[in-house]
């Protein structure tokens, strides 16, 4: 039995992680700013990521640390803050466990560090390079790319008392399952089961139960090369196939009209340059925007992932994807999370078939 440190233990990923952690009999001690809807069974410290005292007051007696503190948000105007949250806030915890002579850190990164293409047949694997060019275009996935650099930096540092400090990247994708309280993972799906989602992106995906995500994470702690990164995915799929299995899982119809994609970084400018007018028209017409440009932009783009690596070297095993979306689906509608309005979605179709049908005489031009 080991005492962990566990940051972010109140978000969707800390405390399915705090559930495995505790199942496995290890303890648990939650920095918190708040002690209001923290796990059972935690003790707790009050303190941020952004306060390094408050770390190692935290850190006292640890075997290690699982850091899963972030901010999730896709406005460009939280660029700032983002940075602030998982940069500075991951050289602090690290920084802290260092100076208390904590030997081994869990650091929760996202598989968009590295796992994004404009290329459907593209895979990405732990050796790709980050595409430094879309990832400029997401604030979120750039702040986490300098976050997981920052972590891997510190890697092989020296402690104090001796030995080295080792530092693991756990990679997952779009987190799923039940749990999401805060909204901050499956809030498509919600949109999807609200009849939200007026067209299908041209785009793909790859997507993981949160649950077995911090099951990597537990893992990693244990098993998990110094210095290396792991992506952690249950199944590459397009926009389509995803919208096709959702409508099986939730009996909820899916959009209809197909997003054209035009190939390359050129496309990409179009379907941006489309979100954006598509939010101009909603706004004069006084009706809300479902779907925000930048998720509409992300949309384009191909986020598959090889997790081979974590299941050899971890163990690592992911359920049955139908059985996470079933799990998401099931959740979302036990805690009244989901409206159904059809009219902003019939409000919102033709316009968005005005928008694909620009970006199909543009392809064709």
């Amino acid at each position: 039995m080991s005492l962990y440190l566990v940051t972010g233990c109140t978000g969707f990923l800390g405390r399915h992680l705090v559930e495995s952690l505790r199942a496995h009999g290890h303890e648990v001690v939650a920095l918190v700013r708040k002690t209001a809807d923290v796990p059972e069974g935690v003790t707790t410290v009050r303190g941020d990521v952004l306060d390094r005292a408050s770390i190692e007051r935290a850190l006292a007696d640890c075997d290690g640390v699982f850091h899963c503190a972030g901010k999730v948000s896709r406005r460009p105007e939280d660029a700032e803050e983002l940075y602030r949250v998982h940069v500075e806030g991951t050289k602090n915890v690290l920084d802290a466990a260092i100076a208390k002579n904590v030997r081994r850190a869990v650091v929760a990164s996202t598989s968009g560090t590295i796992a994004v293409s404009d290329d459907p047949d593209h895979v990405a694997t732990e050796e790709d390079e980050p595409p430094i060019a879309i990832l400029n275009r997401f604030p979120y996935y750039r702040s986490k790319l300098f976050a997981e650099k920052a972590a891997l930096a510190r890697n092989g540092q020296a402690l104090p008392a001796g030995g080295t400090f080792e530092v693991v990247s756990v990679n997952p994708t779009l987190l799923l399952g039940p749990g999401d309280v805060n909204g901050s993972s499956t809030e498509d799906v919600r949109l999807f089961l609200e009849r939200r989602i007026p067209a299908v992106p041209p785009g793909g995906l790859s997507y993981v139960d949160a649950r077995d995500a911090a099951e990597g994470m537990r893992l990693a702690m244990v098993k998990g090369t110094p210095g290396r990164r792991y992506l952690l995915g249950a199944c590459n799929v397009t926009l389509r196939e995803f919208f096709a299995r959702l409508e099986r899982v939730s009996g909820v119809r899916g959009p209809m009209i197909p997003v054209p994609r035009v190939g390359g970084s050129a496309g990409a400018d179009i379907a941006r340059t489309g979100a954006q007018l598509l939010e101009r028209f909603t706004q004069r017409l006084g009706v809300p925007m479902p779907v925000d440009p930048v998720s509409l932009d992300m949309a384009h783009f191909y986020w598959y992932l090889d997790a081979s690596l974590a299941e050899e070297e971890l163990g690592w095993a992911p359920r049955d994807p139908v059985e996470t979306l079933a799990d998401t689906v099931k959740d979302l509608e036990d805690r009244g999370v989901v409206w159904p309005d059809a009219g902003g979605a019939s409000l919102l179709g033709p316009l968005m078939k005005r928008v694909t049908d620009a970006i199909g005489d543009t392809d064709r031009a």
